[in-house]
Order: C-alpha cells, then sequence, then structure tokens
C-alpha cells in the first residue's frame, strides 16, 4: 500500500457515560446508587462471543475510570472517533473543542474500540452522539472501528443492545439523535461506504440523524469538505440543543492540554521518560504479548536489496522484516504496517522556528485541562526532541484551520496578513500549501522568511498537529513459504510539486526505510537523514541489522480456497507486491503436492532493464504451476508506443475471458486506483462485451457480480 491510507473520522457515542443529567442517570443505572436500598451492581459491558479476556477487562477498567472522572462534569456530546492514519482523531478534538468554546457545550472526544457500543440505546434523548466513520480499501472500517462494524452492520439484522426493553424491538435506538460525518475516496467503487451504511442502519433502528451527512473525499480535499460541512453541522445541532448559532461565541482560546517541564532532580524521580517508545503491548496471561496499531514490534531487518540496479535518479528496495519469536502470523496478501520517524531537518528546522533547537532534550508531562478527559497524544514524560520525532506528524502540510489559528502569534503585520490569507482563502492554501506538499516548518518558513522564530504554544502544536502514524504495504512473500518473515517491497518516494518545482517532497515512511537500507548495507550517508537508532539506540542491533517497528493488518485481498481455480493478476509497478506472495504460496502448494490452477500476470514497468520488479524469480517460481505465465507491458522504451497492462488484457481477451468466466477463475487488481483499477475495470467489461457477447448493461452487471461474489478483488491507492 502507498504511503496515503485513507482516514476518516469515526465518532460515535457509548450513551452509558453521559452525564449531568446523564451522570445521575448513569451512576444510578449502573454503578449503584446510595439512595438505593439494593445495591446494583457495577456496571461491566457484554462480553461479545469469543472476544478476548483482557480486551474486556481493559474496557472494563477505562470504562470506570471514565466515569470517575466525570462525576463533576456534564457532557452532552460524545465525539468517538476510529481512524486509521489520525485524521478522524483530529476532527473530533477539533469539533469537540469548538463546541466547548463557541457555544459553550459539554463535549468529550473517546477512541471507539475502548467502549461497549451494546450500551447505544441508554443515550438520554436529550444528548447527542457524533459519528466519523473512515472508509478504506473494498469498504471496510478502520482497525478500531471493526468491532462496532460488526456489531452494527455484520450481526444480525436488528443488534443486541443492553435494556431489551423497548416498546418496538425492531427500533431500540428511538431515544438516539446522532450527527455523521464520513471520510473516504472517490478513486474507490465503495466510497464512503462505512458511513452510508451505519448511517441508514442507525435510523433503521429508530435513531435521528441531525442535519445533513457529511462526506469528505480524500481525493479532492477532505479538508475543505470537512469544513464546509462542520457550519451547517452545527447550525443543526445549536437548533437541536436549543442555542443560538449566531451568538456563538469565539472568545480567548482554551487549551486541551497543559505543558509541564521538569528539572533534573524531578527527572531523577521518574521511573521512566519516553524517548519515542510506543504503547506498552498487551499481555494475556499464559500467551505471548500482541501487536497491532497501538503498540507496534521492533523487528529486526537484517535484509534489504535493491531492485532498480541499473538507475541512480530511482529506488525501489526488498526488505525481509523478522518476526520469528514475536508470535506475529499473517496470511498471504495481508498488509505490512510500518512505523516511521520524522526526517531529522525537518526537526530541526520546526525546532528553529519555535526556539526549541537548545530545549530538545528537556524533559515535560502533558496533560489535560479537562479531568473528564483520559487520553493523551502520547507516552508521558517525554522530551521535546521524542515529541517532534516519534509522536506528530510534523513533515504532512499541516491543515487550513491551524494556519489560521496561528494569526494572533504573528510576529509582524506582513506575517499576520499572509497566516489570515492561507488560513481563509482556499485557493491560496491549496497552492501554497495542500498541492506544494510543504511540511509544517517549511510552511511557517515560507510565511516567516529564513531564520525567523515565532512564539507557538507548545501545547497548541500538540493540540492541532496530527500524530504519527503508520504507514501500509502490500505484503510480498507468502505466509506458507517464509513463516517467520515479512517481504515488502517499497519505491523511494521524492518529488518535485508541479507548483513549486524548485522544492523537493520526500515521503516519509519511504525514505525512513531508505536510512534502514542504508545502515545494513553500509552505503554512506543517505538524504534527507533518520535517526533510525530509535529510543535510546535500542534499534541498532548491530552494524548490519536495525529494527523496525510493525504491526500486521489483515486484508480481504485473499487466493481463492480452492487452490485448482485459476488466478488472474493486474500488478503494475510496486502493485505486484502481493502477487509475489500469491504466486510463492501457488509454488509452494505444488511442492507440497497439492493441485494448484494457473496464475497468470499482468505486470507493467517503464523499461525491462531498469525497474522490472523481481524479474529473475518469476520463471522459477512459475515453473511448476502449468498454465502459469508474466504477460509484460513496458511504457518507456525507446522507440516503441506505450503499453500499459489493460493494452495486453485487450490483446490477451480470450485467455482472460477463458480463466475467468470459463473456468471460475479469481481476478485481482493491485496499483494505482485513479487510473489503472479504474482502467483495468473497463477493459474486462469490455472482453465481456466482446468475448461473452453481452450488452455494455449485462457486461457491467457481470463484472459487478464478480466483485459481488469475491472474485474480482482491488487493492488499490491513490
Amino acid at each position: 500500500m502507498s504511503d496515503a491510507v485513507i482516514d476518516t473520522l469515526d465518532i460515535a457515542i457509548l450513551g452509558a457515560v453521559l452525564v449531568g443529567s446523564g451522570i445521575y442517570w448513569f451512576k444510578d443505572k449502573f454503578l449503584g446508587s446510595s439512595k438505593s436500598s439494593t445495591p446494583k451492581q457495577p456496571f461491566v459491558p457484554m462480553q461479545k462471543p469469543n472476544a478476548p479476556a483482557l480486551k474486556m477487562t481493559k474496557t472494563v477498567k477505562k470504562t470506570r475510570d471514565f466515569v470517575q472522572k466525570m462525576k463533576e462534569t456534564d457532557k452532552t456530546i460524545i465525539f468517538f472517533y476510529g481512524s486509521q492514519t489520525g485524521t478522524a482523531e483530529d476532527y473530533a478534538a477539533r469539533l469537540a473543542k469548538e463546541g466547548t468554546q463557541r457555544y459553550n457545550l459539554k463535549t468529550m472526544t473517546a477512541d471507539l474500540e475502548d467502549y461497549d457500543m451494546n450500551l447505544l440505546d441508554t443515550l438520554p434523548a436529550d444528548h447527542l452522539a457524533v459519528f466519523a466513520l473512515a472508509t478504506y480499501g473494498e469498504g471496510e472500517p478502520t482497525d478500531n472501528a471493526v468491532e462496532f462494524w460488526e456489531h452494527m452492520i455484520s450481526g444480525e439484522d436488528v443488534p443486541e443492545f443492553s435494556t431489551g426493553d423497548y416498546e418496538d424491538a425492531e427500533k431500540p435506538l428511538t431515544n438516539l439523535h446522532f450527527v455523521m460525518f464520513g471520510l473516504g475516496n472517490k478513486t474507490y467503487e465503495h466510497y464512503n461506504t462505512v458511513s452510508r451504511s451505519v448511517d441508514e442502519k442507525l435510523q433503521s433502528l429508530g435513531a435521528t440523524r441531525i442535519g445533513e451527512r457529511g462526506e469528505g473525499d480524500d481525493d479532492g480535499s477532505l479538508e475543505e469538505d470537512f469544513l464546509s460541512w462542520k457550519d451547517d453541522m452545527w447550525k443543526a445541532v445549536c437548533d437541536f440543543m436549543g442555542i443560538d448559532f449566531l451568538a456563538g461565541n469565539s472568545g480567548p482560546r482554551q487549551a486541551t492540554y497543559k505543558i509541564q517541564e521538569h528539572t533534573a532532580e524531578e527527572v531523577k524521580d521518574f521511573k521512566k521518560v519516553y524517548h519515542g517508545e510506543h504503547q506498552e503491548p498487551k499481555y494475556i496471561i499464559g500467551s505471548r504479548p500482541t501487536y497491532d496499531s497501538k503498540n507496534p514490534y521492533a523487528a529486526a531487518v537484517s535484509i534489504s536489496r535493491e531492485l532498480f540496479t541499473t538507475t541512480t535518479d530511482r529506488h525501489c528496495l526488498h526488505m525481509e522484516v523478522d518476526i520469528s519469536g514475536s508470535g506475529i502470523t499473517y496470511q498471504t496478501g495481508d498488509h505490512v504496517a510500518v512505523w516511521p520517524i520524522n526526517a531529522e531537518q525537518e526537526i530541526a528546522k520546526l525546532a528553529g522556528i519555535l526556539n526549541l533547537t537548545d530545549k530538545l532534550d528537556a524533559v515535560l508531562t502533558v496533560s489535560n485541562t479537562d479531568p473528564a478527559s483520559t487520553k493523551l497524544p502520547f507516552p508521558v514524560p517525554t522530551t521535546y526532541g521524542a515529541i517532534l520525532r516519534n509522536y506528530v506528524d510534523i513533515t504532512a502540510p499541516p491543515s487550513r484551520a491551524f494556519i489560521g489559528q496561528l494569526t494572533p502569534y504573528a510576529p509582524n503585520d506582513a506575517a499576520k496578513a499572509t497566516f489570515t490569507l492561507w488560513g481563509s482563502d482556499k485557493e491560496a492554501f491549496r497552492i501554497n500549501v495542500a498541492d506544494a506538499r510543504r511540511s509544517l516548518g517549511t510552511t511557517l518558513e515560507k510565511i516567516l522568511g529564513a531564520g525567523q522564530t515565532m512564539d507557538i504554544p507548545f501545547d497548541l502544536l500538540i493540540e492541532s498537529v496530527p500524530r504519527l502514524q503508520a504507514r501500509y504495504y502490500s505484503i510480498s512473500s507468502s505466509a506458507k513459504a517464509h513463516p517467520t518473515s515479512i517481504h515488502l517491497t517499497a519505491v523511494i518516494l521524492n518529488y518535485k510539486p508541479d507548483v513549486v518545482p524548485e522544492e523537493v517532497v520526500y515521503g516519509l515512511a519511504t525514505n525512513f526505510l531508505h536510512n534502514v537500507h542504508g545502515h545494513i548495507n553500509q552505503s554512506g550517508a543517505i538524504e534527507p537523514k533518520y535517526e533510525i537508532s530509535g529510543p535510546k539506540g535500542a534499534h541498532i542491533v548491530n552494524e548490519k541489522c536495525v529494527k523496525v517497528p510493525v504491526h500486521v493488518r489483515h486484508s480481504n485481498f485473499k487466493l481463492p480456497r480452492n487452490s485448482a481455480l485459476p488466478i488472474v493478476m493486474i500488478g503494475p509497478g510496486t502493485g505486484v507486491a502481493p502477487f509475489r506472495g500469491f504466486i510463492q504460496e501457488r509454488a509452494q502448494d505444488s511442492k507440497n503436492g497439492k493441485k494448484v490452477g494457473p496464475a497468470v500476470l499482468f505486470y507493467g514497468c517503464r523499461h525491462p532493464e531498469e525497474d522490472y520488479l523481481y524479474k529473475d524469480e518469476w520463471p522459477e517460481l512459475m515453473k511448476g504451476i502449468e498454465g502459469s505465465q508474466v504477460i509484460t507491458a513496458f511504457s518507456r522504451v525507446p522507440g516503441q508506443a506505450k503499453t500499459y497492462v489493460q493494452h495486453r488484457m485487450n490483446e490477451h481477451k480470450e485467455l482472460v475471458w477463458d480463466l475467468i468466466h470459463k473456468q471460475g477463475g479469481y481476478f485481482y487488481v493491485c496499483g494505482d486506483a485513479k487510473n489503472m483499477a479504474r482502467e483495468v475495470n473497463n477493459k474486462l467489461v469490455e472482453i465481456a462485451m466482446i468475448c461473452g457477447e453481452m450488452t455494455e448493461d449485462k457486461a457491467t452487471t457481470y463484472v459487478k457480480e464478480l466483485r459481488a461474489r469475491g472474485r474480482y478483488e482491488e487493492d488499490v491507492w491513490s
């Protein structure tokens, strides 16, 4: 998968934890009231079948801690987020803060997976739930929204909720009022499927949506979609709450976090200062720790090789990640998540602007100003340097809203005018920040001038800059052939934006991996430089081995269970990665005496001698798989017309039709969603029209049915 993975606001409600009227309602209902003659049992969320015991223990504890901290508060809106890359969490926090500061509403944010959504029916009718739900891939929920999705959508027609006592058994959520915002990408077929499905389901269960459902498109401008939606959303919410929208208070900023710096003497008393460590792994008694999107595994990497051997301006790496002894398993077709850090040049640039260059090693603690908020953005105590290197995404372009927030801190009138313009004018922001792909430090440098500084409250930066998130890559190995090793294939990303061709944009994760590759192969300095040694140097194993934080995300992109069925794979460029795993698996099955069907790969690249990935491996891998072949398409061969995979599909349309239609095979596409995947889909429709003698409508329906039956799968990105 590419660095860009779709994010989405996931905001939901946990009715059982609202207060005011809510806290006493919750306390009486679940914790027991001192006025009651019969003590009630403490609240324990329902345990779903097969749910890990530790997960439920964690949920119980977090819910109890949460309620305890809310006893003196009155929350009327809860923003639950379920985020893959941090955008959802950022949007949820921004909405909650805006509700508090502009309208004096009692709000809070909470992680969707930390609470039992069986209690959704208990939310008081005068409270509000705001959902923001991301969709990625083939209409899938984010990792932390999976349980909610399974409960609401994948389970029974009418999900089980807590009370079971309703006037209409088919509509258990008649008390629920909610707001919905979804984030997706229009280049994907299943655009915003998750938010649309949950919205429809909630209403079918009796809930009432407040305002219009919002939808953000990451292929266009996710930020602008969000900003244009939220004003109308607040009007609808104010009407529901009986608040004058026009009287919204935009008074002085209220900080979300408090910053406390510590003296050297205070630091001596700390059990631990975090220097980039992630959340501690989760342990279940009698088993290994589990690693996931919140606590990655530091895996050793000692094998890394360059796949582009005849070019010097482009690089593609093959890396092998050792997971032996970790308890991590994967299936062929899954994704490996790599947790990068920020480049040293970005840290130095931003630290200089913020006057933090001499304070990067200073220890500080971050705490919530709201006593009801239980979650911190990263482990504390930590250092300024660790925050800028490991925890906040300073490499991504800042949001337009954040640029506008910085206006009051501008050091002069010229800077103030630019902050105001870029923070309010969509076109100015697009040209100077979004399309230029400028980092936070570079954006501030362009506004202030080189060498200039600015006093920005550090808590505002923590509050407004998204957390640094993992980047996902399709695993390029077979779990059967390499059970203790995950292979990944990554092109090193650097390019010059059209709007500022004099500047270079570096992909965050791929250049981090390039630094790891450089260390392993002792190939000298690589720019931009990353401090890959990790917290206190713990990630350097030896001069040829580095640890990289990773976890595995399971995918639906799988081989057919019946290995005798044919497979047709379309994978240009690094889109070939999962198909290397597919063919390894078929080769392994064949060696084990299993009957395997043909595997036909349509592979495209620029030039057969420059960037033909794994060129030398395919003949040996396919040797034992009858009817298998690689059909190539080269787009940059001098003297030849540009040829792409869809052109080769057209030339071999009878073969494609025979394997897919007549032999019942499976069709797979991996790579660019915006152009290639769309063209391939259209070409398959055309093949069905020609070879299957179908009308265009019937051919289109035929291809859609292949998708519905799981025989047309995509692993694509934009």
